[in-house]
This record gives structure tokens, C-alpha cells and sequence, in this order.
């Protein structure tokens, strides 16, 4: 089954005058321009396009990729808004088109947002939409504690981080567990900390329980090895500069250096830690 909205892996059927036909299946055949079209391909090849509608509502395959497909979420600038709708930059030469029932708030020219983008089958076209809540209730997926997952940071609150979880789910990160700067649309790993009774799910953005602890270990011995084996980090030194080194919170990084101790891989001096 070829999708519209979404990068595809299709035969190329024939040539023509205007560029290659590709075989849509369902669709049916679906052009590629010239621009985009390699003089190594051949009839039968497998080819791997992104399939969208042009201006004129034609679907066209390209070798571009947008920023995000269908079903996913993505931060984007708007370029435009006017009597019919918002029009943001999604990495192809047609924009993404956002009806007003779908902006959240009314999007103005220049600024980001964070959108779902999807196929409306009453329109027959690739929309998008900042009314991110009607798109992350309805996923029964299962989730285990510990579990790695992909996370797009979306708002910040005095109770912490809000973050979608794989492209369908919300999830919060506490505010006394952030040890980096987070910014709106940032992607970046995490993992699953705890489900709530409710559903709620608590995330993590450093991997939980003594694999984290064990991984930062040989960490620690790399940093000591490329610094003459010391580095000047005490028990007062800020969360904030451990997390700036290591990437983990100064808790984890007690526990580490922890083991080292007890392995007698280093020492704990007055002014830094040293290895043995």
C-alpha cells in the first residue's frame, strides 16, 4: 500500500516526456519530476519518494523529505496566513496548509508552531494542525518502566516539561530531574519512568536504574584518562556543571563515582577526584 503524506518504496514504471512514473499501487501511477529523477534508474527499479499533492492537487513523488510526514509532529515556521487558512515551511516547494478550525491559536507570520500533520479525507489533502490534545488520547499502546523512547518537548510549567512520547502520547518530566536547557520542538531520547493509575506517564531523559550508572563509569574513566587522571569536580560543584559533562544528574554521577571508589579505581581528594 503507497500513503500520501509519507515516504514510499515504489517501482518505476515508465519514462516519460515530464519524468518517471512510479507505481502507486492503489493510487495508481504518481509522476516524478525530472529535477529529481537519477539517469542510473531503470525500469523495474525500486525506488524510495515522498508522495504529496502540488499545487494543482496532483500527487507527485520527490526524492526531497519534508520535515515530517503524516502522523508525525513537527515544529514549523509560518510563512503566511490569510483568508483561508495559515501556510507553514515543511521542506517542500508546496507549503503546509493549516485551516483556522485547526490553529489552536490564529498562527502569525514568522513564528514557529508545533503541529500534527495528517491526510484529511474530506478535503483529500495533507493538513496540518496545532490542536495537538485530539491527536494523543487515543493510543492504547503498553509502555514498561524503563523503556526508551522518542520525545518532542512541547511547554514548560511550574510543574515541569511536557512532552509527546513517541508521536502519541503526552508524558511529563519533573522539574527537579532537568539538568539541561530544553527548548519547544526539541527531539531528543528519553524513557519511561513511571504509568500512573490515571494513564499519566512520568519520563526520564537519562536512562534509569544501574545501567545508567554502569555506562557513566567508563565515561568517567575516559574523561579522567584525556585529563592527566583528574578532574576538579567536588561535592559542591553544580548539578548543572555535572549534567554540562556527563549529561546525567548529580545524584546518578554520585552513584558512579560510587563504584569507581569501591573498585579502587580512583581516589576522592579535597579538590577534585583522581585516577588511581
Amino acid at each position: 500500500m503507497v500513503e500520501v503524506g509519507r515516504v514510499n518504496r515504489m517501482s518505476v514504471a515508465r519514462f516519460s516526456d515530464f519524468g518517471l512514473l512510479l507505481d502507486g499501487l492503489q493510487l495508481g501511477e504518481i509522476l516524478m519530476p525530472n529535477r529529481y529523477v537519477s539517469s542510473a534508474w531503470k525500469e523495474g527499479d525500486k525506488v524510495e519518494a515522498f508522495v504529496y499533492l502540488d499545487s494543482e492537487d496532483r500527487l507527485t513523488a520527490t526524492t526531497e523529505r519534508p520535515k515530517a510526514q503524516v502522523g508525525e509532529f513537527a515544529l514549523l515556521r509560518c510563512l503566511d496566513n490569510n483568508a483561508v487558512g495559515a501556510f507553514l515551511d515543511w521542506g517542500l516547494p508546496k507549503d503546509l496548509f493549516v485551516p483556522f478550525r485547526e490553529q489552536r491559536v490564529k498562527m502569525r507570520k514568522g513564528e514557529s508552531y508545533l503541529v500534527y500533520i495528517y491526510f484529511d479525507n474530506a478535503s483529500e489533502r495533507i493538513v496540518g494542525s496545532s490542536k495537538l490534545d485530539k491527536f494523543l488520547s487515543a493510543s492504547k499502546r503498553f509502555y514498561k518502566n524503563g523503556e526508551e523512547v522518542d520525545l518532542i518537548a512541547w511547554q514548560q510549567s511550574d510543574l515541569g516539561y511536557k512532552f509527546i512520547i513517541n508521536n502519541e502520547r503526552w508524558g511529563m518530566v519533573f522539574q527537579n530531574e532537568i539538568f539541561q536547557s530544553l527548548s519547544r520542538g526539541q527531539k531528543l531520547k528519553g524513557y519511561i519512568k513511571n504509568i500512573r493509575p490515571d494513564g499519566r506517564i512520568d519520563l526520564a531523559l537519562n536512562k534509569p536504574g544501574y545501567g545508567k550508572v554502569s555506562a557513566l563509569t567508563d565515561v568517567i574513566l575516559d574523561y579522567l584518562k584525556a585529563h592527566d587522571g583528574f578532574m576538579p569536580i567536588t561535592a559542591k560543584t553544580p548539578p548543572e556543571r555535572i549534567h554540562g559533562l556527563f549529561g546525567v544528574s548529580k545524584k546518578t554521577y554520585k552513584n558512579a563515582i560510587g563504584a569507581l571508589y569501591k573498585q579502587r579505581m580512583i581516589t576522592i581528594e579535597d579538590d577534585g577526584v583522581r585516577l588511581v
